[in-house]
């Protein structure tokens, strides 16, 4: 967390509005943002909710009177500030949004030019440091401030990454949760084959239908309801700011997002053969397998999005894909996109010729997971020393990436402490035995306790 603000996080900043975030911060943030930076041209969406225009217009006042020229995208997604930044080539990006957290907050995700991310580690907090500090005075000149109308340029962009010659006339259920999805979503229609049957689908800062957090179990009866309800061939959710997509197969059923990755992965190499594809170490084996299937080369990173995109810009990767449902394209300047996933996925489904859930079961059959458990415990340092000298001796491996991965011949896991509460995080896997995987899962989270 941030040195004078806690709600500046490792990413981003997400806080209470007013009382943590108001309009008088917002504008000091953008006059930091430019000091620390030197941007001359910043790009600015904003979410649907209730606080994000008076934010906004206080961010774009803040970077125009430090002298930066501002492109307003204005209604929109998280990718689209992406987008706008690298298509136009400005010096970075400035997204109004708290994404899945509750109407009352609100929040800001940064990018520095080709949409490259600001996190703790690459200058974030010495924004804040200078947004708190600083004596700001106004530029000589002031920037202005200009629309920047994308949208039909983007859904282009999104096209083109796909072959819709080869898509056919599949049913999807789509859900943005009163979020910014649909915005996209209802362009793309146009171009497409697909029968979209719609849900929660206008932006609306109220929430009417909940906090737009497909995660939340109580959040996806809706969307698998209407799934099986409509004959769908498969359902996609969003979170508000869409960078994150959820899917759900024929049955309704939610699909884990680290099996997506192994679809996507799978997809892609086929269109782009022999290339890399970026993993994060919570689940592996899956991803491992269908990337060899398909002729590509697997590179493990750290999860989290900053490291994801170093990764993927070090090893010039196709795709990057997390078990949390973000997913990461080159084409796409390395960032994360929350359309792209839906649209090389109904690519798959429309040329594999068998429901999603046949492909879904396939994987989980050769590589059953737990999902992410997450466990509360008193000390999670000494409880990670605990696990680490039990289960290291008898290991095949032992990888330290990301928290501690350790494998056997039939089985790994992999455990990681949260950096803000004192949680573990528990992931277990096995090689087609859900037998051993509920016996080592059970195992595992007896020797840890806690709750």
């Amino acid at each position: 967390m941030g040195q004078y603000y806690p709600f500046f996080k490792a990413y981003d900043v997400r806080a209470r509005v007013p009382e943590e975030l108001n309009a008088e911060l917002a504008r000091r943030i953008g006059q930091a943002f430019v000091a620390e930076i030197g941007a001359r041209t910043v790009v600015v969406g904003r979410d649907m909710r209730l606080s994000s225009n008076e934010l906004a217009e206080a961010l774009i006042d803040g970077l125009t009177t430090a002298g930066a020229n501002v492109l307003d995208v204005g209604l929109c997604g998280t990718e689209e500030v992406y987008y706008g930044t690298f298509s136009q080539n400005a010096d970075g990006g400035i997204m109004v949004t708290a994404s899945h957290n509750p109407k009352d907050y609100n929040g800001l995700k940064f990018v520095r030019e080709q949409a490259k991310p600001i996190s703790a580690d690459t200058g974030l907090f010495d924004i804040e440091k200078r947004a708190f500090e600083a004596d700001f005075q106004p530029a000589a000149q002031k920037g202005k401030c200009s629309s920047l109308d994308q949208r039909d340029e983007y859904i282009k962009f999104l096209l083109a990454q796909i072959k819709p010659e080869n898509l056919k006339p599949l049913r999807i259920v789509a859900n943005p949760g009163n979020g910014c999805a649909g915005l996209v979503v209802e362009k793309l229609e146009k171009h497409l084959p697909f029968d979209i049957q719609r849900m929660h689908f206008e932006p609306d800062g109220e929430l009417p239908n909940g906090i737009p957090n497909p995660l939340l179990v109580e959040n996806r009866e809706s969307t698998s309801r209407a799934v099986t309800e409509a004959g769908a061939d498969f359902g996609v959710a969003w979170d508000g700011d869409f960078d994150r997509c959820f899917f759900f197969d024929e049955n309704g059923e939610f699909i884990e997002g680290y099996y997506i990755v192994g679809l996507l992965a799978q997809m892609l190499l086929q269109m782009n053969p022999g290339e890399a594809i970026v993993h994060d170490p919570r689940l592996t084996w899956n991803t491992l397998a269908q990337v060899e299937e398909a002729g590509g080369r697997a590179v493990e990173s750290k999860s989290g999005h900053s490291f994801m995109k170093q990764v993927m810009r070090e090893s010039d990767a196709l795709y990057g894909g997390e078990m949390s449902a973000h997913h990461y394209f080159r084409e796409f300047a390395y960032a994360d996109n929350g359309n792209l996933p839906w649209l090389v996925l109904a690519q798959l489904v429309s040329e594999a010729g068998k429901p999603l859930s046949t492909l879904v079961k396939e994987r989980i059959a050769a590589f059953p997971a737990s999902g992410e458990i997450n466990r509360t415990v008193d000390d999670a340092d000494a409880a990670m020393q605990d696990i680490e000298q039990h289960y290291a001796d008898g290991a095949k491996s032992v990888e330290y990436v990301d928290g501690l991965s350790v494998e056997f011949e039939n089985w790994r896991f992999n455990l990681r402490k949260s950096n803000t509460e004192p949680v573990i995080r528990l992931n277990v896997e096995t090689r087609a035995d859900k037998t051993l995987l509920k016996e080592k899962t059970d195992e595992l989270l007896a020797r840890l306790g806690g709750k």
